[in-house]
């Protein structure tokens, strides 16, 4: 799939290369951001912004990294933004927005998770920024920790003690919430 959006892109027809991308990743997208913000009408705005601006930049695209790292940045970065933008409003900081966001799950409508998955959403939402996302990626998208590092900017070193020390932290936050 990822050869045939970077020949369309290659060949000026974006509209069929947009179509192909919404196709093969408007899901992956969401449900990267809808782990990083839980709340859906979030999560739906951000992949909003995050398709916009894959469109408005699809022939900036350089074939220099695999495509869906390069969608996967995009979000990363919008999500991230979305966050912090959120967290600046409510005059708190990136970890206390995201705390009170996952505190105040069972109120989303669309949260289908049990008690067991409402702690394990609060226990990820205790890690400091950098672990968040490097377990979310690692655990739940199941990249490889290349790709990650791809996404990050980070060594594949720092991502793999980032992912062992968030590990460590959500059992022992599950142990003592128990």
């Amino acid at each position: 799939m990822d050869q045939d959006i970077s020949t369309f892109i290659r060949d000026k027809k974006l509209e069929e290369a947009f179509k192909l991308i919404v196709k093969e990743y408007h899901q992956k997208v969401y449900w990267q951001i809808r782990r990083m913000v839980l709340i859906h009408e979030d999560a739906d705005d951000v992949s909003q912004n995050v398709f916009i601006k894959v469109y408005q930049n699809l022939d900036s695209f350089k074939n220099e990294s695999k495509f869906s790292t390069w969608i996967f940045r995009i979000a990363y970065n919008e999500t991230i933004n979305f966050i912090h933008k959120n967290a600046k409003e409510r005059n708190v900081s990136y970890d206390d927005y995201s705390m009170n966001v996952a505190n105040n799950l069972s109120s989303d409508v669309y949260f289908r998770g049990d008690e067991i998955q409402q702690k394990l959403q609060k226990a990820i939402a205790s890690l400091p920024e950098k672990q968040r996302t490097v377990f979310l990626m690692k655990y739940y998208e199941e990249l490889k920790y290349e790709q990650i590092s791809e996404i990050l900017g980070t060594s594949v070193g720092a991502l793999k003690a980032s992912y062992h020390h968030a590990v460590t932290k959500i059992k022992e936050f599950l142990e003592l919430e128990d």
